[in-house]
């Protein structure tokens, strides 16, 4: 069983940044993906960013503003983003895979105008 916290989530105006941070019980090393999604009221579940394989793949909506980074030693998975917007405000979700899917229980993120 893999437990994930989510954590970093907070209101910011736009233009700004956050890190969300996703801390993981177990070794990030035996996930074979690692990514984070997002749910804006009203809408279904996106993908905000996911790496497996060796490669990471963003939305359009985010690419050259978000980026997802690692801490092994930490178990732990961040994502920075940065020169955020009123559309960017979402629940984030952290994702990662070992066979089964596992999620964390979520941060929300406001971005004002």
């Amino acid at each position: 069983q893999v437990q994930l916290m989510d954590s970093g989530g907070g209101l910011v105006q736009a233009g700004g940044s956050l890190r969300l941070s996703c801390a993981a019980s177990g070794s990030i090393f035996s996930f074979d993906a690692m990514g984070w999604f997002r749910q804006a009221p009203g809408k279904q579940r996106e993908l905000v960013a996911l790496s497996s394989g060796g490669s990471t793949n963003y939305a359009d909506s985010v690419k050259g503003r978000f980026t997802i980074s690692r801490d092994d030693a930490k178990n732990t998975v961040y994502l920075q983003m940065n020169s955020l917007k009123p559309e960017d405000t979402a629940v984030y979700y952290c994702y990662v895979r070992r066979g089964l899917a596992y999620w964390g229980q979520g941060t929300q993120v406001t971005v004002s105008s």
